[in-house]
């Protein structure tokens, strides 16, 4: 253990094969969202494709790396004050509530008044503008740790706090509460289902705190670690036990983490949760040793965009939805299939970092002028 931690920090400031894993992340997240609203509409998307984009790169390799490097982020942030803390995560829950305009209410509208079609982006009367997107849970978690923090708790204890939330998500998940306002107020917090099978979260509070949380307990060893070939070296082995324990889940009876209904995986239970960090633990060794051969100018390139993530976020569910309404609208024709959502995936994320550079660019400029 001594010749891979030190007493002291070591390792300070952006950490590359992080950037390379929340950027990875966030492509599988718009090949994700990209898939999920083309099933909208006509398509002949194959089984395979599904099952790569829909049902694991786009599941376990996508949200809980996010989180969990967002929790290491915590660690070596300049501000870890929990008002700070506090004050970021009421920040995020606005973004969230942003992300779901573009990602539901905006289409419902061009989808009802260009196509017709009023079903394929439900609103539920409205309540969806509230519904837990991964930056409303984002905006959550960094409450929750700000008040931890507030009372004085340490990592390891925030880490116990988050695995007795996820055993009780784990027991009370998919609960109707009796109304669509009450199964939207509990399901910031479990997995609540309504009647007809939906829901109004898709990452509850009490299920995912568990990535945040240990990845600020991981954070603090990382951050003193000075032989990362050495802590990382097992990384073939945690992608291939999850990997082997997600694709078994793919042929598997209805309710596993990575089975057709998305459910599971929203409202994933402890055990799935600690299979889903043995696949963080080999997704950063991978990382890491790529940035070992990657060019200085990608990585610059990645680092720089890794700063960009959430605005990423938020302007690819303004602009997936979109294109696929307007592209209804011109070819009422038109059956989507796996060529296509590749090619739309990949235009999105260029057009979505493209823009969000540009956004910050702008800000940048507007400060200097002032």
């Amino acid at each position: 253990m001594k010749k891979i931690f030190s007493k002291e920090p070591v390792n300070k400031g952006r950490q590359i094969e992080l950037d390379i894993a929340k950027c990875l992340a966030i492509i599988f997240m718009i090949f994700l969202h990209t898939l999920m609203v083309a099933s909208g509409f006509a398509n002949n998307i194959s089984v395979p494709m599904q099952r790569v984009i829909y049902q694991l790169l786009g599941r376990p390799f996508a949200a809980p790396v996010f989180m969990f490097a967002m929790g290491v982020g915590m660690v070596y942030s300049r501000n870890q004050e929990p008002a700070y803390l506090m004050k970021r995560g009421v920040k995020l829950m606005l973004l969230g509530v942003v992300v779901n305009v573009g990602e539901y209410i905006l289409p419902h509208f061009l989808a009802g008044k260009l196509l017709g079609k009023w079903d394929i982006f439900p609103i539920a009367n409205g309540l969806l503008l509230f519904c837990v997107d991964i930056l409303a849970f984002a905006g959550m978690a960094m409450i929750l740790i700000g008040v931890l923090k507030k009372l004085k708790l340490v990592s390891w204890q925030i880490v116990i706090i988050a695995v007795a939330l996820s055993v009780i998500a784990s027991f009370v998940r998919f609960h109707n509460f009796g109304s669509d306002v009450w199964n939207l107020i509990t399901g910031y917090f479990v997995g609540s289902l309504r009647d007809n099978g939906s829901a109004f979260t898709a990452f509850p509070l009490f299920n995912w705190f568990i990535f945040p949380a240990v990845g600020m307990l991981f954070g603090e060893w990382y951050i003193k670690c000075n032989n990362k070939k050495k802590l990382l070296c097992l990384w073939p082995l945690g992608l291939a036990i999850s990997i082997t324990y997600f694709v078994i889940h793919w042929s598997a009876p209805k309710g596993f983490i990575c089975s057709e209904d998305v459910h599971y995986y929203y409202d994933m239970t402890t055990i799935d949760a600690v299979v889903c960090l043995i696949c963080i633990y080999g997704v950063i060794g991978l990382c890491y040793f790529m940035s070992l051969i990657l060019p200085n100018s990608l990585k610059g390139f990645i680092s720089k965009t890794s700063g960009n993530l959430n605005a990423i976020y938020v302007i690819q569910w303004f602009i997936i939805p979109l294109t696929f309404i307007f592209i209804c609208y011109f070819n009422r024709n038109v059956k989507f299939n796996d060529i296509s959502v590749v090619v739309i995936a990949i235009i999105e994320i260029v057009a979505s970092t493209a823009i969000a550079a540009g956004y910050k660019y702008v800000l940048k400029k507007g400060k200097e002028e002032k």
